[in-house]
């Protein structure tokens, strides 16, 4: 019964691979209705399912004993699970971020579901989340709401409703290679196709630059990053140093020049990270 459960559940539902997504929950508890939650997923459906389960099956604290919930929208695109887990704490926390100081706080009579989209709608407008190739996905569609009104999401950032389901990544083009090199008795190089995060343009492996931030690993065309560090700096034509758009770790573009031709290749794991604590 319970995958029969499952399966209804997610029929006809968008598959996405690679899920990383930022979920907004509403209460429709009579006595705590209202309520949300906000929250990260790599698995929407389970994570709902959780929530509504209490603690002991995986739930927030928050949402425990005060169910139902619904999961309303979800955000997702996200390239990373990093990149998931800054915006979930800037909706989580807009008086803190440093990146929310111009969004006005929560008005005395406005209710805290709409409060929530609203700083959704200025937050996809904000660096560096208006870069990201970011889905707005209405799961239930009596709670929809015009982001219009507050701010229009980027063109390139759809506004879609119904369900979603995460799947794994398909692997059957990289079994077909390895059985071709196999049977041909040649080796194959199987190069991971890889994307711009900033034009999220293909990058082949002579044009890309790397985060030196190993739990980001973030790649960008040269001419992308170079453009995006020299936006911020002033009379400069070779640029000193920027910030990721996914991680936002600060870097220096020498660093950055030494990582390309291999001049950390000897440095551990340790090594790397103890420069991008954050």
């Amino acid at each position: 019964m319970p995958p029969k459960k499952k399966a209804a559940a997610v029929a006809g539902a968008k598959e996405v691979e690679q899920f990383f997504g930022v979920y907004l929950l509403y209460c429709t508890n009579p006595k705590y209705k209202g309520r949300t939650y906000i929250g990260y997923t790599v698995d929407p459906n389970r994570r709902i399912d959780q929530h509504n389960k209490g603690k002991h099956a995986g739930g927030a604290w928050r949402t425990s004993n005060r169910g139902p919930w619904e999961m309303v929208l979800i955000v997702h695109g996200f390239p990373n699970d990093i990149s998931a887990l800054r915006f979930e704490w800037s909706w989580q926390h807009p008086a803190r971020s440093r990146r929310l100081r111009h969004v006005p706080s929560k008005k005395s009579k406005e209710k805290t579901y709409d409060f929530c989209i609203r700083l959704l709608a200025n937050m996809l407008n904000t660096e560096p989340w208006r870069r990201l190739p970011l889905t707005i996905r209405w799961l239930k569609p009596d709670y929809s709401r015009d982001l219009s009104q507050h701010m229009c999401p980027p063109l390139h950032m759809p506004i879609v409703h119904g369900p979603v389901r995460s799947v794994k990544v398909k692997s059957s083009s990289s079994s077909k290679l390895a059985a071709a090199a196999d049977k041909d008795g040649e080796d194959i190089e199987m190069d991971e196709q890889l994307f711009c995060n900033i034009c999220f343009k293909t990058v082949s492996s002579g044009e890309k630059m790397e985060c030196l931030n190993l739990k980001c690993g973030a790649v960008s065309h040269i001419i992308c990053l170079s453009s995006s560090f020299l936006a911020s700096e002033d009379n400069q034509i070779i640029p000193i140093e920027g910030n990721c758009v996914t991680c936002e770790t600060v870097l220096q573009w020498g660093d950055l020049v030494r990582k390309k031709n291999g001049c950390y290749n000897n440095l551990t794991e340790e090594d790397m990270d103890a420069s991008f604590q954050d």
